[in-house]
This record gives C-alpha cells, structure tokens and sequence, in this order.
C-alpha cells in the first residue's frame, strides 16, 4: 500500500543518508607515514618555472645530518616575528617567512600544550615556508635565491615596526624588501629593484608556498585539505593524491592560491589587478613527497637608472570567519572566504555560523548557543511542525478504521486504495506528514554538522560538565562504565551519555507516533532510536546535543498538542 511504501522510503532515505555521510564521506584518508628521524631533510622548493626560459632560484643542497626544527631556528641570522597572533622569524639567508607559530592556539586542550607551529624551515623535519622573489628569462643577471644573504635595518618585526631587507648583487641590481605585518595574519612584502646597470632589465615576481611531506588529514574526506585557490572567479581544489597525477595550472587576474589544512591556511595574496600564472604542483625528492603552490606575475621592465616595485600579501593564520571575511573586503581579495569549506549547503552553513556566533556572545558558551539556536529553530517550524503532529495524531485515530478496511477489502486493492484517500480526507490525515518535518532537518542537520566539523571557532569550544570540545565526539563511554573498566572497546561499541539520551529521546518521541499497521514496518521502526544512537555516538558532541534538544522540544510541543487536539465529531456511516 503507498502508505507503507512512503514511510519505508522515509526509513530508508533516512539511513541511507546517514549511514552514507558516515561511511563514505567521512572515511578516513590514508596518512603518510612520517620521515624516519635517521633521513635527511630534502632541499625544498624552489622559484616557479617563467615563461621563455625565465630561470627558477637555486636551492641549497639537503644537509648531511637530521636536524630539529629548533636547532635549524637557532641557527641565528633571523628576523624575529612578534605579534599578538604570530610569533617565529624571518631567515636572512633565503629571505624566507619559514618560522611561525600561532600563539592564541594550542596543539591540544591541555593547559601545557604547546602553541601550533605553522611554518618550519628548511632542513628541518617536513619543512613548510613562503618564499617571494624575482625570476628572469636573462641568465646573465645575477638574483636572489635561497643561498642569498639578505641585510636587515631591524631585529624585529611587529605590527608598529616594519623591517628592510636589501642585498645588492654587485652588477648593478639592488634588492630591497620591505615586510610589514598586522596585527592578525597578513604580511604585506613590497620588494623594490633599483637598476644601475645600464641597461634596462625585465624581471618577473613570484610567491611560492612549499611544503615537504604529506600532513597529518584531520578532515577525511569531507573537508578539503591541501593546495586550493580562487583563479579567474572560480574555487579551485586539489587534493594531495591528485595533484601528484595531475599538477594543476591556470593564468587568471585577481584571485589567490594556497595550502590549507583543517583550521590553518597559508596563503598568496597576489596583486588583484595583475595577470599571473599558477600553479599546483608535486614532486619527490630524496624518496619524501614534496607540493607546492606558486604564482609567476607578468614580466616588469626597469629602466636604466630607474626603479620600480611591486606589492604582494602573505596570509599565515587560523581560519576565523570573521577574520577572513575582512580581509576579503579590506584587500578586494576575490571569493576569499571560501577558503573555509563551507560545503555544498553553503547557503545555510554560513548563516548558521553567524547565528551561532551571535547567541555565544550573548551567552558566552557555544553549547548555550546550539540549544538557543535549536530553540530559533523550532520556533520558525512551529506552524509545520503544528501541522505534521495534527495529521499524526489524526493517523493514531484511524489505525482502528484503517484495519477494519483493509480486512474489509483485502481482495481488492483498488478499492482499498479507494476507501483509504476517502479516509484520510475526511479525517484530515497525512500518511507522509511525519517524514516532512525530518526532509527538512537532513539539510539543517548536514550545515550544522559542517560548522561543528570545519569552524575553527568551534574547536576546543567546552559545555558543561565532561565535553570540552563541542567539535569532538562525546568522550564518555558507558561500555566502559565511563572509564572505571580498563578495557579498549571496539569503535562499534562508543557510546556516550549525550547520544545516549539523544536515542532515548528519540524512542520517547517515537512512542508518540503513530504505529505503522503493518508489523514489519513497526519492527523497523523501532529499531531506527538505537541505530541512530550508535551512529550519532561518532558525530560531535554539539551536534548531538542539538538533536537530542531538538527531540525534547518535539516531545513537548507534540504532547500539548494531544492534549489540546481534540477529535472530530464522529462521521455517519454509509
């Protein structure tokens, strides 16, 4: 019959959608194993090929023993970065940004954790830097390059004190970069050439963002990670695996390319009105994966006796919303937010955010803000929601008749079919009345999902009592009996306390359904509260605790309405 069909379908959709977002889109992305500490760091990238046979910097040789990331820093003949966002150094040989921790964010929750390092330089383990230069088609002329020994007016940069770097290559050319940097995550490079050769000299700009082995993937595969940028209008993505296959170019104006993990972005920032071309590429090196993200602008003649100069940004932070949001309209950077991946229900996921944000600084915790959004939420849906539970109830109401009629006419379907629409009009009954208030939560469910999963404002973000992380799967387990059995339960077996009482919710608002006639499709749907229970046991623990809400609200609004509700007047027969 179509109403057990339609309420199968439901049921269906309903897992399906669930167990597909769970096992498809979620599964993990293999890592690649770590560089053993006894392997020498690989010599890293260098300049973008140009075109006509422009001639990339040259890189220095690997070193011949492993060293730490603190042992390359302390090296000494650095710049150092101070500001209240960034902390690390710029390396006078090389000129590179390729020292950078973020000093408002922690590795893990812990008070002890140590700040996230962002950027590290060469020769140290999985080197990740950014590197801005000149390139030349005339192989004659003298460049800087990663070997080159830069001069500085400064031991420090911050936001209120530019630094200078300069170098002369002793044929005529002069090099002189000043780096400035705000109090966020934006360096502003501006590199001036002066030319005293006598003759007038064509040089082309660069950015390069190299990284040498393949990162630790927090996202799966539903969060993009790796090279990615906005070139000619269009959002571009290019995960590791596939940009070793395939290296991805492209010539736009405007725009912006960069590598992106979860929470941290390093990112070009080219001149908006500039022709460039770019660039996505990998190679191996020394056995070591190595990627890289550039950008070559048009060529820039110099005459003799002149100077000229141009202006490039460097974004090295935490992707906070609001942050990249102004730096999109501060600078004109074309399509810069979506750097975030907001994902396909970007239309909801971004408002979301903005909501959520809104009630945590009326409430000062993200947890309180999921329960007033869950509250704006139900309050939208009130007139659907007030609709569906009349037509459920009218449904428990005709299960009696509903039975009789299909005993009645059990031979004949189409007259069955026939007696049933009658029914359901007279008593204004929806068959599929349940299932619309839940079509519509799956979009909701998935945008808060991706702000939970994707938001760094989200991350670290505690409740109340043991979730100290609203983007993290509740970290109770009652098949451990919450940590006092001393045993490793398999993955199937995690279950918190929150979707714990989410599932209990959802039996309870079950029970207030009305009961599919046939015994099959009861079956079925009594066991969706603890299917759904396991499954949601993996989401984060903010997103459980929106359903389970959610459910409460349900449950209260569906039992005033069976007490309010009251039956029609009974039909004469015939």
């Amino acid at each position: 019959m179509s109403e057990q069909r339609n309420v199968i379908l439901a049921v269906i959709l309903s897992i399906a959608i669930l167990l597909g977002y769970q096992f498809f889109f979620m599964k993990p992305v293999p890592q690649q194993p770590a560089v053993p500490p006894q392997q020498p760091a690989v010599s890293d990238s260098a300049a973008p090929a140009a075109p006509a046979g422009v001639t990339p910097g040259v890189e220095p040789a690997a070193p011949k023993t492993f060293r730490t990331r603190e042992e390359v820093v302390a090296e000494g003949g650095r710049v150092k970065i101070a500001t209240p966002r960034l902390a690390g150094s710029i390396a006078l040989v090389g000129g590179r940004i390729d020292d950078l921790t973020l000093s408002t964010y922690k590795e893990t929750e812990a008070p002890d954790s140590p700040n996230v390092t962002l950027l590290s330089p060469s020769g140290a383990p999985k080197p990740y830097f950014v590197e801005l230069g000149w390139s030349t088609s005339d192989t004659s002329l003298k460049l800087p390059n990663a070997q080159t020994r830069w001069s500085a007016n400064g031991a420090e940069l911050t936001p209120a004190a530019p630094v200078e770097l300069w170098w002369d290559n002793g044929e005529g050319l002069t090099f002189i970069r000043t780096v400035s940097v705000d109090d966020r995550y934006v360096f502003t490079v501006t590199e001036r050439v002066e030319n005293a050769t006598g003759r007038d000299v064509t040089l082309y700009p660069y950015g390069l963002i190299a990284r040498v082995g393949l990162p630790k993937l927090e996202g799966y595969s539903v969060l993009h990670e790796g090279p990615l940028g906005v070139v000619d209008g269009k959002l571009e993505e290019v995960t590791y695996e596939k940009v070793k296959d395939k290296p991805f170019t492209a010539t736009t104006t405007g725009g912006w390319v960069g590598i992106t993990d979860k929470y941290w972005l390093t990112a070009l920032l080219f001149d908006q009105q500039t022709q460039a071309q770019t660039k996505f590429g990998h190679r191996v090196a020394g056995g070591v994966d190595r990627y890289q993200v550039d950008y070559l602008a048009a060529g820039l003649t110099i005459p003799a006796g002149q100077s000229k100069e141009v202006t490039n940004r460097v974004f090295a932070g935490a992707k906070e919303v609001k942050t990249i949001s102004a730096y999109e309209q501060q600078f004109g950077i074309d399509k810069f937010d979506r750097a975030i991946d907001f994902g396909w229900f970007y239309f909801l996921t971004k408002p979301f955010f903005y909501i959520l944000d809104y009630l945590f600084a009326l409430f000062g915790n993200f947890g309180l803000a999921i329960l007033g959004f869950v509250v704006l939420l139900r309050v939208a849906m009130f007139p659907l929601a007030n609709k569906s539970y009349r037509s459920m109830n009218a449904m428990k109401r005709v299960q009696p008749e509903l039975k009789k009629l299909q005993e009645r006419h059990k031979d004949d379907k189409a007259r069955l079919q026939q007696e049933m629409m009658a029914l359901y009009k007279r008593e204004k009954a929806n068959p599929m009345s349940g299932c619309l208030p839940m079509l519509i939560q799956i979009p909701v469910f998935f945008a808060l999902y991706k702000v939970l999963f994707i938001t760094i404002e989200m991350r670290h973000a505690p409740f109340y009592g043991w979730i100290t992380d609203l983007s993290a799967p509740d970290p109770t387990n009652i098949f451990t009996a919450f940590g006092l059995i001393p045993w490793t339960p398999p993955e199937l077996m995690h279950l918190g306390i929150w979707p714990l009482l989410m599932g209990i919710s959802m039996w309870l608002l079950q029970k207030m359904s009305p009961t599919p006639p046939d015994p099959t499709q009861a079956k079925i749907m009594s066991f969706l509260p603890i299917i759904f229970t396991f499954m949601l046991a993996k989401f984060a623990a903010g997103l459980v605790i929106y359903w389970a809400f959610s459910n409460v609200l349900s449950i209260l609004q569906q039992y005033v309405l069976l007490k309010t509700d009251k039956p029609h007047a009974p039909h004469p027969k015939g």
